[in-house]
Parts: C-alpha cells; sequence; structure tokens
C-alpha cells in the first residue's frame, strides 16, 4: 500500500515516507489545503504508517496495526472533534492534553488528528501550546487546515508544515473513470478544472449541475471588466442575504476563479466568465480572489454577518490587476 495510494504530491510523499521509515517523526504536523485536497486521508496514511509493524514500506495496509487505524478503530489514533459544534472547544483541546500522558493501549504512538484545526479557538490553540512543546516521545500531534494563517503563530512553529498540491490532469483523470465509469472525458475534465486539481472537490462536482446565481454572474462579470462600482452594488444588494444563501455564491465565486487559474496556466475551459477572468486579472490576481472568497465561506460557516462579509468583501475586490 504505502504513501503511493495517496495521488500526486510525490515531494510529499517522498519526504513522509523517508522521515517515518527512519524512524524521525515530528511531534506535531500541519497539513494544509482546501476541502476536497485529501488531508485526512493522508493523515490516516501517517498514522498508519507510525503504527506499522511491517518491516518493508509502510503502511503495509495489512498489518492488524494498520487496518485498525483504517477502520477507524484504533485506540491509539485519536480523532479530536465534534462536529456538531461550529468551533473547536477549549475542553476538547484540554481532554486530548490530558489524554496524552496516558501511554498508548497498543501501538508504537499516541496520535491526535485535529480535522478541523482551524476552528479552534484562541484559547483552545494555546491549550495545546506546552504539551505540543515538550510531549512525551510517543505523542503525535497531526492539524488539518484549509487556511494555515488562521492558527496562532506559535503553534504553526512548533509543526511541521505540509501543503498540499493539486492533481495533475492525467492522474486525476484516471482515478476519477474509476469512480464514475458512466461519465465522459468531457464531464470528468470539466470536474477536475473547476476544482482547481483537488480530487474530493472534482468527486462532488462531477454531474452537478453548472447553473451559477445570478449575484455570482454578476460579480465574476465585475470583476473581469475591472468594474469596482458593479462589484459594490452587488454586494449591497447581497447584504439582505441569510447566510445559507450567501456561501453557495461564494463557493461558485471560488470554483469560477479555480477554473480561471487552471486556464491561465494554460489548460483550456469552456466556462465563458473562467475565460474572461483568467485574460483580464493576473494570477496573482487570481490567487489572492481565490483565498479571499475561500476565507469568507469559512466566516460564513462561522456565523460572521453577511453585511460583515460583503464589507470585507468590497474592500478586497477593489484594485483590479
Amino acid at each position: 500500500m504505502d504513501f503511493h495510494s495517496f495521488l500526486g504530491n510525490d515531494t510529499l510523499k517522498q519526504r513522509l515516507s523517508t522521515a517515518i521509515s527512519a524512524g524521525k517523526i515530528s511531534h506535531s504536523y500541519l497539513l494544509c489545503g482546501p476541502e476536497g485536497a485529501g488531508k485526512r486521508t493522508l493523515a490516516r496514511l501517517m498514522a498508519a504508517a507510525m503504527q506499522c509493524v511491517d518491516s518493508g514500506d509502510v503502511p503495509c495496509g495489512t498489518c492488524a496495526q494498520c487496518r485498525k487505524v483504517f477502520s477507524g478503530n484504533h485506540p491509539d489514533v485519536i480523532f479530536v472533534d465534534d462536529e456538531e459544534k461550529k468551533n473547536v472547544s477549549v475542553e476538547l483541546a484540554r481532554r486530548a492534553k490530558e489524554d496524552l500522558y496516558i501511554r498508548p493501549n497498543e501501538g508504537k504512538k499516541k496520535i491526535y488528528i485535529f480535522p478541523r484545526a482551524n476552528d479552534m479557538n484562541a484559547s483552545a490553540q494555546n491549550a495545546l501550546l506546552k504539551v505540543m512543546e515538550e510531549p512525551p516521545a510517543y505523542g503525535v500531534f497531526i492539524l488539518l487546515s484549509t487556511r494555515g494563517e488562521a492558527l496562532l503563530p506559535t503553534i504553526r512553529s512548533r509543526c511541521t508544515e505540509l501543503t498540499l498540491s493539486p492533481v495533475e490532469e492525467r492522474v486525476a483523470l484516471g482515478w476519477l473513470r474509476m469512480q464514475f465509469p458512466q461519465e465522459s472525458t468531457d464531464v470528468l475534465r470539466s470536474a477536475w478544472r473547476k476544482s482547481g486539481g483537488f480530487l474530493g472537490k472534482a468527486k462532488d462536482f462531477v454531474g452537478e449541475g453548472s447553473d451559477l446565481c445570478e449575484e455570482t454572474i454578476a460579480l465574476a462579470t465585475a470583476l473581469g471588466k475591472g468594474d469596482g462600482l458593479s462589484c459594490t452594488l452587488t454586494l449591497n444588494k447581497m447584504e439582505k442575504l441569510k447566510r445559507e444563501q450567501l456561501l453557495p455564491i461564494l463557493q461558485q465565486m471560488q470554483t469560477v476563479i479555480a477554473e480561471a487559474m487552471t486556464i491561465k496556466a494554460g489548460i483550456s475551459a469552456t466556462g465563458e466568465l473562467s475565460q474572461h477572468l483568467a485574460t483580464q486579472l493576473t494570477a496573482s490576481r487570481l490567487r489572492e480572489l481565490y483565498d479571499l472568497f475561500g476565507k469568507m465561506a469559512v466566516a460564513s460557516n462561522a456565523n460572521v454577518g453577511t453585511g460583515h462579509i460583503c464589507g470585507y468583501l468590497a474592500v478586497g475586490l477593489r484594485g483590479q490587476s
């Protein structure tokens, strides 16, 4: 099995495989990447590799330790989260901190995976600082985040930071073809482009309708024209929307911009809005806009008011380049 089962990110995988096989395991990792980048999958592979008892390439995927990790039943691989709550509370962080000092039940390591590390408030992060600096020899933290900058600098400085990259078209299409054998290559390629090259997102896009919200079309059109006034007027109207109405617009804007970024990289695409954005905006500006709308989508999920989000966007969309 080993890390080759995780598609793309060859340099990152080689780095991890070499370090873990040599026993040079960091006590804290920060995995960064957008939703659908494969952070949870990679975290499980890392946990299995650390617990694996096979003498060859790790994780072997067949030993008892690996099987327990992949089935979610390993007592020493703990996911620290409460999916029913918007934020990861300080209580969860303190519980993990206290539990760390109980030696592993059966594994070589005791591994704590935080799937929503960017949703930890400052108190929760501060509760982990000391133990992340001087953990027991068997302790490992794996933090997953869509935005590394959302974490305190003191937390990031204690981590080995790994950023996941998009998967190239040839590899992605092969994987999508196995998942959706009934779909045409054009549909799969379109999903890959819309996703920005991240397989989890691409999978969600397959078969999804292409209809865009009126506000998405208006914003993308105004951005392509460098029309700041139209952007502001559109955002003023959006202030009246509910959070559940705003979120799809923010996500659609990310999709349109992601496709524009792939066009900018020399890959053809069919979306007219994306083509226009790619023609009018620089690659660095597209990346700024992608990150901006992503940040606002996170804020919307965290119950930040639509007025505040639209106001922040109005400032961020000024000054086209």
